[in-house]
């Protein structure tokens, strides 16, 4: 995982346990005080909510208690690895794309961050600026060259 990966599920939990949970705990009070908790909606409501800030706070600490952080900024080379960002060329339509390289928890294709367990992460890791990689899709195969690999430091890819 990235030092932004890391940072953004630290302010995610920040936010359930100091935002989220108080809420929650103040919706609970306000349905238990509407009387018949049976047949009571927003109770159930609200005790759903807060089986999902306990679970959601849960699997957070246990990611960030395993995570092994990599600042992308303290490696180097040409070769495509974790943190890395790549720049390809479609081979068939000439288009340029740019990815990240990150954890599984921190991809967002819309943002240019690869999730590293992506087919094309996969199809990336080991290979080498020039080398061409195919990788078959709904559409058919694909192939791209890779055309720059970079070490950006967080926050600037």
């Amino acid at each position: 995982m990235t030092p932004r990966g890391v940072k953004k599920l630290r302010e995610e939990l920040k936010h359930l346990r100091e935002v989220e949970r108080p809420k929650n705990v103040q919706d609970i009070e306000v349905a238990r005080a509407h009387g018949d908790l049976s047949e009571n909606a927003e109770f159930h409501a609200a005790k759903e909510r807060q089986s999902f800030i306990e679970g959601r706070s849960r699997e957070i600490d246990s990611i960030l208690a395993q995570a092994e952080v990599i600042d992308p900024a303290t490696l180097s080379g040409e070769r495509v690895v974790f943190g890395a960002t790549v720049r390809l060329t479609d081979t068939d339509s000439g288009d340029e794309i740019s990815y990240s390289i990150v954890g599984d928890y921190e991809g967002d294709i819309k943002d240019g961050r690869l999730a590293i367990s992506a087919p094309l992460a996969r199809a990336l890791i080991g290979r080498d600026k020039g080398d061409t990689v195919s990788l078959r899709t709904a559409k058919g195969t694909r192939e791209y060259q890779i055309v720059d690999v970079r070490f950006l430091p967080v926050g600037d890819a």
